[in-house]
């Protein structure tokens, strides 16, 4: 008999595929809620979600067979651990599979709002460029020699590091600790690394500790030339306050591929020139998507086999 195992939200159909080879496979939720659980969810050993979704106590409580919760990407901000703790519940996540793919569309961001692809873009679309002699755009500071703040310095931020690095970008980062094994300038605050960047990189894993990091203050202290890149976790940005930094001149722009409300895009933040919006796809690259898919198989593989996870949470 094949062991039950429960898919919160829709999977990539691939994966799907591959996991009814092996296990019997209820849902996915139309919402993560006790609610929406399927007939038969009682039964289910492990919980297939993603960070972005609520695995919160009442859930785990209406899953009393469940023992592991298997995150598809890096993220783990949406469950309760205390919770999960409490029962026993092992979590695991992505890891860095989809690292390179989050740093490389990371630089691609960097370039468009720095570079303001998307204006020029727009620009020629609308059919404004007339030749370099009549109209043209105003220009602006190429990357080399700028400054990188770089909030978070793991697997990710490390990658990006790296690129920028052959960009002749000089490199800072603030961390929970410093890194001394790693050639790049440490600042003990945020607030300092906002202060000495011209470009503040988001790539902070997403936590209670995170939420709202980027404030007003920060981005005041990252000045009316500077941009803001995030590929981390929407939340970890107040967005409210990037609005109006963005309106008023605060900062020169921005470039998010995600969101504090998602899906939801705010119409003020829309309507906005120097900003360049993405729907959460950084990890979208195929190489990113077949890793994460393997790591997770691999994950469910060892859990039902009593051996140790290949990529644990820690609780």
């Amino acid at each position: 008999m094949k062991p039950t195992i429960l898919m919160a939200p829709r999977m990539p159909a691939r994966l799907v595929a591959r996991l009814q080879e092996r296990y019997e496979v209820l849902g996915p939720m139309s919402h993560p809620r006790p609610a929406a659980l399927p007939a038969g969810a009682e039964a289910a050993r492990a919980l297939l979600t993603v960070g972005t979704w609520k695995t919160d106590a009442a859930l785990i409580e209406a899953l009393p067979n469940l023992g592991l919760i298997a995150c598809y990407g890096t993220g783990n901000e949406g469950v309760e651990r205390a919770a999960a703790r409490a029962r026993g519940i092992m979590v695991s996540n992505a890891a860095d599979a989809n690292a390179t793919s989050v740093a490389e569309f990371a630089m691609g961001l960097m370039l468009a709002s720095a570079r303001q692809i998307g204006a020029a873009e727009r620009f020629a679309r609308a059919g404004r460029w007339q030749g370099n002699a009549i109209e043209r755009m105003a220009t602006v500071p190429g990357l080399a020699g700028r400054k990188l703040g770089i909030f978070g310095l793991g697997a990710i931020g490390q990658r990006i590091a790296v690129r920028a690095a052959a960009f002749d970008m000089t490199i800072g980062y603030h961390n929970r600790s410093p890194r001394p094994e790693l050639p790049y300038q440490y600042h003990a605050s945020l607030l300092e690394l906002a202060e000495w960047a011209d470009i503040l990189m988001v790539s902070v894993r997403a936590s209670g500790e995170t939420r709202h990091a980027i404030d007003a203050r920060i981005l005041r202290a990252l000045g009316p030339d500077g941009h803001l890149v995030n590929i981390s976790r929407g939340i970890a940005v107040d967005e409210a306050a990037l609005i109006e930094a963005l309106e008023s001149g605060t900062i020169a722009g921005a470039a998010l591929d995600v969101y504090e409300h998602e899906p939801a895009i705010p119409d003020r933040l829309k309507a906005l020139e120097n900003v360049v919006l993405t729907p959460h796809i950084a990890a979208n690259a195929e190489s990113a998507q077949v890793a994460q898919q393997e790591l997770l198989l691999a994950n469910l593989e060892a859990f039902f086999a009593g051996r140790p996870l290949l990529s644990p949470v820690a609780l």
